[in-house]
């Protein structure tokens, strides 16, 4: 029998207790016959003002995502998605692989993880070599991202860190900043796409809009990794707002 309003899919979404941005990012793409059931990672609301403080907050993030995936698991989601991006990048495409099967291994069920769904996205607009990356992390953590995307086949021109000072700030990052940082700063002749990481960093609108603007791929973690969830599921809908990346692939 199939859930009556998850008729297609059940998604558990896995993102830590301060993030406010996933749960409606994945609401607002959300196709009919799909539901989402979000499962907080604990995160104390951590004072991140160094390289230092940063990696050791993500990695005690890392420490509880077991804990929300035996809780989301007894809701029986068909599938996982991981609403927090920084760990999925780190040791490069040896340590995603094995987070992802770390999850999985204790789940039975499969994972989208931003780290592998962004470098998916960026192979399914085709013609992608060099890209830029905005980011609202401390340098450690770009370096971890950096790493990864170059071992996937991307030359990375140049990123930039907006250094977050707590987990919470990062959703208060305004859309004016951010696009600044998009055009002034990342956008180029030398690149061929953009990205933006980060999960708490709302920006799936204003990369969809800025594609128009800058005439190449824009693409949004949370956007990326929920456009790979559903494509993974057989999901093909075509969703309107979000960019070229939900509208056309």
């Amino acid at each position: 029998m199939a859930d009556v309003q998850g008729w297609r899919a059940k998604f558990g979404i896995i993102g830590p207790s301060t993030n406010t941005i996933v749960q409606p990012d994945f609401d607002n793409m959300r196709p009919r016959g799909v539901t989402n059931h979000y499962s907080r990672i604990f995160t104390p609301n951590a004072d991140a003002i160094s390289n230092e403080s940063f990696m050791a907050g993500t990695l005690t993030i890392a420490e509880n995502v077991i804990d929300a995936v035996r809780s989301v698991m007894t809701c029986s989601p068909n599938y996982l998605v991981m609403g927090m991006s920084a760990i999925t990048f780190y040791e490069g495409i040896k340590g995603a692989d094995a987070f992802q099967k770390k999850v999985e291994d204790e789940s039975g069920i499969k994972i989208s993880v931003g780290s592998h769904s962004t470098a998916a996205a960026l192979r399914a607009y085709g013609g992608i070599k060099k890209i830029a990356f905005v980011s609202p992390y401390y340098p450690v953590a770009n370096a971890e991202v950096k790493r990864f995307m170059e071992e996937s086949g991307f030359e990375v021109v140049r990123d930039i860190c907006l250094e977050c000072p707590t987990w919470t700030a990062i959703a208060e990052e305004p859309e004016d900043k951010l696009r600044k940082v998009l055009t002034e700063q990342l956008n180029g002749g030398d690149v061929d796409a953009l990205v933006q990481v980060g999960t708490n960093l709302s920006m799936v609108r204003l990369a969809a809009e800025a594609e128009a603007w800058l005439g190449k791929p824009v693409i949004a973690i949370n956007t990326a990794t929920y456009w790979h969830a559903l494509r993974a599921n057989g999901i093909d809908d075509k969703i309107p707002g979000f960019g070229r990346l939900l509208s056309e692939f």
